[in-house]
């Protein structure tokens, strides 16, 4: 009687889980914020986590507007491309990635420019745990059953 009580919970709170997850608004549904907007939002984070004055804020400022139109142009780019993207050869994607990799160290020598040291060290570490935050969350979209911890400590 225990067991059945047990499975009957389980099979309820499993239906509860699934009804409010297809009642979720879709990505595409939701309204967006405009670039400018995320910008500006964007700054008053990093002003709030890493005390920012006016002169850094400004720096950040034009920072976050070019890593923001480069971004916007590459998933313009993405999308009009989509066909061929999974057909890239080797030196293409050999080409993308030292691209990407040429743009994060630029980053980080401009920040490196911008922030103090104590700052830059903060950031850095905002910088690790968004992406264990994004690649947790795109586990989960997945419907990958392994748990990330796991996945990080290997």
């Amino acid at each position: 009687m225990k067991k059945l009580f047990i499975m009957a919970l389980l099979v309820v709170g499993m239906t509860t889980v699934a009804q409010d997850r297809k009642e979720r608004p879709n990505r595409e549904k939701m309204e967006r914020f405009t670039p400018e907007q995320r910008n500006q939002l964007m700054l008053k984070k990093m002003t709030l986590e890493l005390d920012l004055n006016a002169k850094q804020q400004e720096q950040m400022k034009s920072v976050i507007a070019e890593k923001s139109a480069k971004q916007e142009s590459r998933i313009k780019d993405r999308k009009a491309n989509k066909d061929k993207d999974s057909k890239l050869s080797a030196d293409e994607r050999f080409n993308r990635q030292n691209m990407m990799m040429d743009e994060k160290i630029a980053m980080k020598s401009k920040m490196k420019s911008i922030l103090s040291d104590s700052q830059f060290e903060k950031w850095d570490a905002m910088k690790v745990k968004h992406h264990k935050q994004r690649s947790h969350r795109m586990h989960k979209k997945m419907g990958d059953g392994m748990n990330h911890k796991e996945d990080v400590k290997k």
